[in-house]
C-alpha cells in the first residue's frame, strides 16, 4: 500500500465537521501515517473480502430456506425454487471464478500489480510523478 495514497485518502476524512481531526489521528494510530498505519489498512484489504463472502454466503442460506418475498403480493406463476438449480448455477460459477484466480495468481503473482508498489515508503520523500499543478 502506498504511503502517500494512504495519507491523502485519510486524510479526506479532516473534511467531516467537528470531528474529522480527530477521526483523522485515529485512523492514523497517530499524528502521521506510518508503518502500523499501512499494515493495519493492508490487513483489512485482506480480511474484508471474508466478510463480504461471509454475508453472502448467509444471504444465500437465508433465501433459500426463507424464500424471496414478493412485494405486489400476487402470487407468481413463473416460480422457479432456489434450490437445486440457482445452487449449482452459483457455486459452478464460484468454482471457475475461484480456479481462474488461482491459476492467475500462481504463474503471474504480480500481474494485477503496479512496479511502484515494490518501492520502499519513505515519508521525507515525495514520489517523482506527484507533482504540484
Amino acid at each position: 500500500m502506498s504511503l502517500w495514497g494512504a495519507t491523502v485518502i485519510t486524510s479526506l476524512f479532516s473534511a467531516v465537521p467537528f470531528v474529522g481531526a480527530d477521526l483523522v489521528q485515529w485512523l492514523w494510530g497517530g499524528f502521521s501515517v506510518d508503518a502500523p498505519t499501512l499494515m493495519r489498512f493492508a490487513s483489512l484489504h485482506y480480511f474484508l473480502p471474508y466478510v463480504i463472502l461471509a454475508v453472502t454466503g448467509a444471504h444465500l442460506v437465508l433465501l433459500h430456506t426463507v424464500g424471496s418475498s414478493n412485494p405486489v403480493g400476487t402470487p407468481n406463476p413463473s416460480f422457479v425454487p432456489f434450490s437445486p438449480a440457482f445452487i449449482i448455477k452459483d457455486i459452478t460459477a464460484a468454482l471457475v471464478t475461484f480456479a481462474l484466480l488461482a491459476f492467475l495468481f500462481t504463474l503471474w503473482p504480480n500481474a494485477l500489480g503496479h512496479p511502484d508498489n515494490a518501492i520502499p515508503a519513505q515519508a521525507l520523500v515525495t514520489p517523482l510523478h506527484i507533482v504540484p499543478e
